[in-house]
């Protein structure tokens, strides 16, 4: 979830928290956009800027005391990129040796400028093409070692990147991606906010998440608010999906270590 330091999210996290509390949740992990040095990333609007990160620390600490008398734990992660070019990262790779964070997901955000580009300079032009140089570049994320759980994992079919998203006929190219979460043993998000836009279901996709309980990847879980309305949006629908699926276990992350909890039957 988000604060409104990223330029595009409403409500203070301490609202955030007040939802949590009342729709049942004990604990949330705050995740804005990390800053990126290339604009092609998005900047006002879409990211806090590097001066901020101290004040996104700070308001995030602030949270979770105002927060505990609620009965909600608040925990600090980020939202970092995930970008086939190595170079574009080095800044954002200090930060996260920089700071210590809770929690770091790992998104490729295919609508960016940044990706955009890339495609057009490889000349990767059919939806084919891209939604496999997607997922490819995804597995390279999780083999890079820097997040522990990729988010919303197939975004690329929604904002327009792509006219036509049908997994079976990627399946090899996403099984290799979810062979590596469960060889690099991190986790994959399940992002509910996908209900709310695009084709208007999970990401990833029920399909994806077939695949991934028979590989026996592991999940996170968020709502990916940007308003305190959306926090755990969709949870009492996803969790008893995912029960159903096989998943018996969702993890969180606190000081980068993984935590189990069963699987709920939803909020």
């Amino acid at each position: 979830m988000h604060t409104p330091l990223c330029g595009h999210a409403v409500g203070e996290p301490i609202e955030y928290a007040m939802m949590a509390a009342e729709r049942g949740i004990d604990l949330i992990t705050i995740t804005c956009h990390i800053p990126m040095r290339w604009e092609a990333f998005g900047q006002a609007g879409i990211r806090m800027q590097r001066e901020q990160l101290d004040d996104y620390i700070t308001l995030v600490q602030n949270t979770a005391k105002q927060a505990k008398p609620l009965g909600v734990e608040v925990l600090c992660g980020i939202e970092a990129e995930v970008y086939p070019d190595e170079a574009e990262l080095e800044p954002m790779d200090e930060i996260l040796s920089s700071y210590n964070f809770d929690f770091v997901l790992g998104s490729l955000h295919a609508q960016c400028r940044s990706y955009i580009e890339w495609l057009s300079n490889h000349k990767v032009k059919s939806d084919a093409m891209k939604i496999d140089s997607y997922f490819r570049h995804l597995k390279d994320g999780v083999q890079s070692g820097r997040y522990d759980s990729m988010s919303h994992p197939d975004v690329i079919r929604t904002y327009g990147v792509i006219r036509k998203f049908e997994p079976i006929k990627h399946e090899e190219v996403i099984r290799e991606f979810l062979q590596a979460v469960v060889e690099e043993d991190m986790c994959m998000e399940v992002n509910t906010s996908g209900l709310t836009k695009g084709d208007y279901e999970v990401h990833p996709d029920p399909l994806i998440l077939d695949w991934a309980a028979e590989m026996g990847v592991k999940l996170t879980i968020g709502s990916d608010s940007h308003r305190p309305h959306s926090v755990g949006q969709f949870f009492d629908v996803i969790q008893p999906m995912l029960r159903e699926k096989g998943f018996k276990d969702l993890y969180y992350f606190r000081g980068r270590q993984r935590q189990r909890i069963e699987m709920p039957n939803g909020c």
